[in-house]
């Protein structure tokens, strides 16, 4: 693959050995002061996501990331950190078959963090008239949903025992552990559907437990397996349910 954005460094410092790799993350941000051990980070800019290694940095302000066929890129640590959150460059549905248009990343290095923030005003300003465009019966179509899966409230109401559920494997990623000295390793999930009801939770996490690692997951992965289901939020990510003890699990 072509990587036709890429800002290649002039120039860099590469890391001596993991430790100094990890010190750098930690004072960027990228890792908690806890942490160990490095994790995968992904990079979503320019419409792709794919993991990508931390290989050094030019300046305290620059790091530079480098892709599976070599390619190095060089970006700033808040925007690389912004792109590790499950709904980053997310767009809201759109009722054509046209693909969703990719998250832009600034072009110069020299743009900074004020430089991410314009991109992001601006994708937000395109998201807002996108909504405004959208007529009375798409949004009633969007507020339909099975009477037995919502309370008087309006919320989905989650079922007690285990379903059968689908999902599709979006992210993978850490959460911290005060009561540990590393972080807890979690999967977090897209287009999650309990099939029994017919419900669409939308987004959902689960542990990365032994038995899931076992199936050498993917990005992009689909499955089908049996869990109960609860209104749990993921720390720091926007993910409001948790998936417990999935089992009988199946790729598609």
């Amino acid at each position: 693959m072509a990587y036709s954005f890429a800002i290649r460094p002039v120039g860099h410092q590469t890391f001596a050995d993991e430790d100094e790799q990890i010190r750098k993350c930690k004072e960027w941000g990228l890792l908690t002061d806890k942490s160990s051990r490095m994790k995968t980070f992904y990079y979503k800019g320019n419409g792709l996501n794919e993991s990508c290694t931390i290989v050094g940095y030019v300046d305290d302000v620059t790091a530079v990331i480098g892709f599976g066929d070599g390619t190095l890129h060089c970006i700033h640590p808040s925007y690389l950190k912004e792109m590790q959150a499950s709904q980053f460059g997310a767009k809201p549905a759109a009722p054509s078959d046209e693909p969703a248009e990719a998250a832009v990343e600034p072009t110069e290095i020299a743009g900074g963090p004020d430089g991410d923030a314009a991109a992001n005003a601006s994708s937000n300003r395109k998201d807002g008239e996108a909504a405004a465009d959208q007529t009375d019966d798409e949004a009633a179509v969007k507020r339909t949903a099975p009477k037995s899966s919502k309370s008087g409230s309006g919320k989905i109401k989650l079922p007690e025992d285990k379903v059968r559920m689908r999902a599709v494997v979006e992210q993978f990623t850490t959460v911290p552990n005060h009561f540990a000295d590393e972080d807890d390793e979690v999967i977090v999930y897209g287009n999650v559907v309990i099939e029994e009801l017919g419900v669409e939770l939308g987004s959902a996490w689960s542990s990365h437990s032994a038995t899931l690692k076992k199936m050498e997951l993917q990005v992009g992965d689909a499955l089908t397996f049996e869990a109960k289901v609860a209104a749990k939020k993921l720390t720091r990510h926007p993910v409001p349910y948790k998936i417990n003890n999935p089992s009988k699990i199946q790729k598609l």
